[in-house]
């Protein structure tokens, strides 16, 4: 919650309403723009 509280500039309530699997996703979406904008292939966020 606190990665796209911080990331998308959400409210907690906000990413609460989000069903979990809709969170998860947007928690891929935000990683993947930060490798791309940092170059960086191994540093990741994203939840398996």
């Amino acid at each position: 919650m606190t990665f796209l509280a911080y990331y998308l500039h959400w409210s907690r309530d906000e990413v609460m309403r989000l069903p979990h699997r809709e969170r998860r996703r947007w928690c891929m979406e935000v990683s993947g723009v930060n490798k791309k904008l940092n170059g960086d292939k191994n540093k990741t966020y994203e939840f398996r």
